[in-house]
């Protein structure tokens, strides 16, 4: 039996890589279930945001400003600027993506932790297994996310009241995986730049009490400050690759 033969379909390679994200989506997607049951949604409901919304920091910030009575055009603004960071994903995955009319739906599975997993293994891939392997790491991904929001409805209260620490923990799961996920980008001037840049504004604008503010901000310094890098190199004829 060759090689070929025996070796596994993409999706599933996909699959299997994006195992490790599950360690950071389900225990914030069982805490914004359980935030989401106390502000007054169903589970039922709590499973429609995540499923269709599928934004993380947008999500909480959605259901904070319904429970407090915002109205619908300022939760549909703020959801939006929050989610400006797409902007940037999608460029710098657009080299690596073949032609398919799949890929634009599978885009509602661009999360940042998605990004970063499928920025550093797509080029890696042949053309073929791109779209099988993006295929299986965002639905993986996804699913996650949604099961744990319907754990969290139904089983939040008591999940906390057995495991006080639980509480604790959570809310650093997902900045703790996305964390792991960008370190090993920190190959060059370049990049670093970059990332260190949107740490550090990101960072700036929470202790200044701007949080959801920063997540667009700081992307947007990133970008800015890795493409300026790019120019700079190309003028002078230097590399920062």
């Amino acid at each position: 039996m060759s090689r070929q033969a025996i070796s596994p379909r993409p999706w599933l390679i996909g699959l299997r890589e994006a195992i490790p994200l599950l360690g950071g989506y389900v225990p914030v997607a069982v805490s914004f279930g359980l935030i989401s049951v106390q502000a007054g949604f169903s589970p039922w409901e709590a499973v429609v945001v995540s499923t269709l919304i599928y934004a993380g920091a947008s999500q909480f910030l959605f259901v904070g400003m319904v429970a407090g009575g915002a109205s619908l055009w300022l939760v549909i603004a703020m959801t939006l600027l929050i989610n400006l960071r797409h902007v940037v994903y999608g460029p710098n995955l657009a080299p690596w993506l073949t032609a398919s009319r799949w890929w634009p739906w599978l885009m509602h599975g661009l999360t940042d932790q998605v990004f970063a997993l499928a920025h550093h293994r797509l080029p890696q891939l042949p053309a073929a297994q791109r779209l099988g392997w993006f295929t299986g790491a965002a639905l993986l991904a996804w699913a996650s996310w949604i099961a744990g929001t319907a754990l969290g409805a139904v089983a939040g209260n008591w999940l906390m009241a057995r495991w006080p620490l639980l509480g604790e923990i959570m809310p650093f799961a997902l900045p703790a995986l996305f964390l792991v996920l960008v370190i090993p980008r920190f190959t060059s001037w370049r990049w670093s730049l970059a990332l260190g840049s949107s740490i550090l504004v990101a960072l700036l604008c929470t202790l200044a009490g701007y949080t959801n503010l920063g997540i667009p901000f700081a992307a947007a310094c990133g970008a800015l400050c890795f493409y300026l890098v790019k120019a700079d190199a190309a003028t002078t004829g230097g590399s920062n690759e």
